[in-house]
């Protein structure tokens, strides 16, 4: 098969390559290793990428001593703003009653209590991101019962334990991304490197637990490309019962199935990513109604998050934002409106550019564009979001130094961001430099969606397109019939940037 060669085609790749040896020869052969295939290289700086991030987080997980003479999470002075470690796992191990075994969605926690804005607060998160924290909980309680019958075994304080075992399984889930990313792309392995590589993964992988969602959501792309539109949609609405995100999804395969007159395909895959969003639901739904609805109301209560458009526009202006001063648990009603309204129309010109497009367009470069349009319009757009676009925008838009450039930047934002948190009081930074990056990151992302735009309309300026075979689809993300087999050690074309590929895909190369 077809391979592009990214040192032939990339100028970032071409210059990392001088380190060691500079491009590949015009006359080397490719696919020839028996172990280090591009698949396994990917991952093994996936590992690493991880391990960085881990490393990141781990200064948060440092203990000190306690009032009552013990020990405890060593938090003080800001630490988690100074040294820019934060997670929400930690906090989230005590607010929700997690250390104590709280059931989530059945058992409530007062917040505020004794004060004017006290209310009962229940599990904030979608139903399998919930269960998710709970299961780490108790396998938390269970290696310290365990620590106790063998004291040889290495221990620490319980939220430590459930941080590592909660990152263990954020981080595999961040391998299935990189390893669908790479099954995707047979023509452009390397592309997957920008995935493993991605700066937002060490600052992000286990700031939440977002990249459960992304593994089901790529995952489910895959899934579809290889005829299993069935599967598709359960993977994508597994993903959807961790974060909401992944659902946004299935308004570009309905999209590209129209546009291919491929209805069936969209059908099913939007039909059983319905069904299973609804069987995980609802038995949670029907027996916990308050504490389901707690991801809901939370969303219609929220105010603009410093994140968003509409406060960097109330800060730098002085508008006091369209519902004014809200009161506590008083839902955004005008906000809400306003943000729901300009994503629909963004969905509708989704839909005018799938039909007006020349060729059908790539589900991968719809799927960017409607989760970018969501982020940008939306009131919320927490730093782990970003994880979101990852995958999106390397299958979408494969250009390494334009991506990489967006991706420091937006890593970047989480500076300023901790350093606005700490507050000027406590020697962090006033709210412009993080407004001013939060803009600068919004500025990258529209600018992706405009390059992605110009190559649905001129499909000649999309690389992912110029390197399939005229006898393939011309979406790898799009079921298609199978490829004809490859003939093996054939001689590489560098003038176009593609090799022959002698290692066929089914040894996962």
């Amino acid at each position: 098969m077809s391979r592009v060669v990214p040192t032939w085609t990339e100028p970032l790749a071409a210059s990392a390559s001088r380190i060691v040896g500079g491009p590949l020869g015009r006359h080397a052969l490719i696919g020839r290793s028996s172990f280090w295939t591009p698949l396994r290289v990917v991952l093994l700086l996936a590992v690493i990428v991880l391990a960085l991030g881990w490393l990141g987080k781990a200064p948060c997980l440092q203990q000190g001593p306690s009032a009552d003479g013990g020990v405890m999470l060593d938090w003080r002075n800001g630490r988690q703003y100074v040294a820019m470690c934060y997670s929400d796992t930690v906090p989230l191990y005590g607010v929700e009653g997690l250390d104590s075994g709280a059931l989530p969605y059945r058992d409530s926690w007062v917040e505020g209590a004794g004060t004017p804005d006290e209310q009962v607060r229940y599990m904030e998160y979608p139903v399998l991101t919930g269960f998710f924290q709970y299961a780490n909980a108790r396998l938390a309680d269970g290696w310290l019962w365990l620590v106790e019958q063998v004291p040889a075994l290495p221990t620490a304080l319980p939220v430590v334990v459930y941080f590592d075992i909660s990152a263990t399984w954020l981080a595999l889930a961040w391998l299935v991304v990189v390893w669908a990313v790479r099954m995707l792309r047979q023509a452009r392995p390397w592309d997957a490197a920008l995935v493993a590589l991605s700066p937002l993964v060490i600052v992000h992988a286990f700031t939440n637990f977002d990249t459960l969602a992304v593994a089901c959501a790529t995952a489910g792309f895959l899934a579809l490309a290889r005829r299993r539109p069935v599967l598709a949609g359960v993977l994508i609405g597994l993903g959807g019962a961790f974060k909401a995100y992944p659902l946004l999804l299935l308004l570009p395969v309905v999209l590209v199935a129209w546009r291919r007159r491929d209805l069936p395909t969209g059908v099913r895959t939007v039909a059983a990513a319905v069904v299973t969003w609804l069987v995980v639901n609802a038995p949670v739904a029907v027996a916990f109604t308050p504490g389901w609805w707690e991801f809901f109301r939370l969303n219609q209560t929220r105010p603009a998050d410093p994140d968003s458009l509409y406060f960097v526009v109330s800060y730098f202006t002085g508008w006091p934002g369209f519902d004014g001063p809200l009161e506590p648990g008083q839902a955004a009603v005008v906000l809400n409106t306003v943000s729901a309204s300009l994503f629909v129309l963004c969905c509708a010109g989704l839909a005018v550019l799938a039909w007006r497009a020349p060729q059908p367009p790539r589900l991968a470069s719809l799927g960017f564009l409607v989760v970018a349009a969501f982020l940008l319009v939306n009131k919320v757009w927490s730093p782990q979001y970003s994880l979101w676009l990852v995958p999106l925008a390397v299958l979408a838009l494969p250009r390494w130094r334009l991506l990489m450039a967006w991706m420091v930047i937006d890593a970047v934002v989480w500076v300023p961001r901790m350093f606005y948190y700490l507050t000027p009081a406590q020697k962090g930074l006033p709210p412009d430099w993080f407004l001013g990056a939060v803009v600068l990151r919004d500025a990258m992302v529209v600018l992706l969606c405009v390059l992605i735009v110009r190559s649905i309309l001129r499909p000649e300026t999309d690389p992912v397109r110029t390197a399939r075979s005229r006898s393939r689809s011309d979406d790898p993300d799009w079921p298609a019939s199978r490829p004809c087999g490859t003939r093996e050690g054939r001689p590489l074309r560098p003038g176009s940037g593609v090799a022959t590929d002698a290692d066929p895909v089914r040894n996962g190369s």
